[in-house]
């Protein structure tokens, strides 16, 4: 990564209509066994191909094995079961339908260890994996066993770091945690959440992430992001711990939010993975647009520590609309790499 302002995109990309129902989050795979393994490779395949044809420095599997963010690393879990379904409150802000912890939770063998593997035979540019942060996989569950929300909290920061350790020996460059309830949660976000994180994080050579959104731009988050006001300053709460953690790069979205950029000051000091793409609307960026952002946001971090991003991800866009997305953000970052050097 000795690039200025190398890009790379926070999470998702669509999925072939062949895999996935399109422009549909977190839709059933259309495929089975044998066909569904080969399916997804194919997929990533194709998604390290268009984000190297559009210029992204650090590529992503963009989730193309993953059918959501969160339950897809669970459901190699055990302790928990998928069957005994309860409705819980996800982050404050919708009603869903979410497997239960029955008993202890374990990593019994690796989750996503060999796709990685494989998207770093395929690519000879860094590479970037996620994973779900602690807190966030707690908000995403209903426990009946530990009836701590710490305490599994802890034992998932565990986990993640077998799994990130085992990324890292798979050669992956970057591990990306996604820790939207860091935007709700602040109490617990002091109190145990950043050092959650941290343990997930312990140990590895890897660069280290966490990426701390506002949500895809489905109906529940848009109403909620709509409840902030005209200033969103939830980073304030999370953005000093994390600037004295362990960890190396802090991820937020810019493009189009209401977040004041003067809060990217609160990280100095820290990589910072922003987001000048917005995922909330299928309108695509011009060059200008994302370099405008880019600038701006220049006055509260150093150049070298700027990696250009997505918001957060694109799933539910038509695969055009991403695609053309991508080229965007690196025409943009172009723009502003030519002007510092």
């Amino acid at each position: 990564m000795h690039t200025l302002l190398p890009t790379t995109i926070v999470g998702s990309l669509p999925k072939p209509s062949w895999l996935a129902q399109p422009e549909v989050l977190w839709s059933p795979w259309a495929l089975e066994g044998d066909a569904l393994i080969e399916g997804k490779r194919d997929a990533l395949r194709i998604a390290v191909q268009e984000q190297t044809r559009r210029g992204i420095d650090i590529v992503s599997d963009g989730e193309q094995t993953r059918q959501h963010f969160v339950t897809t690393f669970i459901e190699h879990l055990s302790g928990v079961d998928f069957d005994r379904r309860e409705t819980v409150r996800i982050r404050d802000r919708y009603d869903a339908s979410v497997p239960t912890v029955v008993g202890e939770v374990r990593r019994e063998r690796p989750v996503f260890v060999d796709d990685a593997r494989f998207l770093r035979e395929i690519t000879d540019r860094p590479v970037k994996w996620a994973l779900p942060g602690p807190m966030t996989m707690v908000d995403t569950l209903y426990d009946a066993h530990y009836k701590s929300r710490e305490k599994l909290a802890w034992e998932f920061a565990t986990i993640l770091n077998e799994e990130a350790r085992a990324l890292e020996d798979a050669g992956v460059d970057v591990i990306q945690f996604d820790e939207p309830s860091f935007n709700v949660f602040f109490d617990e976000v002091k109190d145990w959440g950043v050092a959650a994180l941290e343990r997930a994080a312990e140990g590895l050579r890897a660069q280290t992430a966490v990426h701390i959104c506002y949500g895809y731009g489905i109906t529940a988050n848009n109403e909620w992001k709509a409840s902030l006001g005209s200033q969103w300053r939830q980073y304030e709460e999370s953005f000093p711990l994390l600037q004295r953690s362990s960890i190396d790069i802090v991820s937020l979205e810019c493009q189009h939010s209401h977040v004041p950029m003067e809060l990217i000051e609160l990280v100095r000091g820290k990589k910072v993975m922003l987001g000048a793409i917005d995922v909330a609307s299928e309108v695509v960026e011009t060059p200008e647009e994302v370099a405008d952002t880019l600038r701006r946001a220049l006055a509260f971090v150093d150049a070298d520590k700027l990696i250009p991003s997505t918001n957060c991800g694109m799933a539910p866009f038509p695969r055009a609309v991403a695609a053309e997305k991508l080229s965007a953000l690196s025409a943009g970052a172009g723009i502003v790499r030519d002007e510092l050097a």
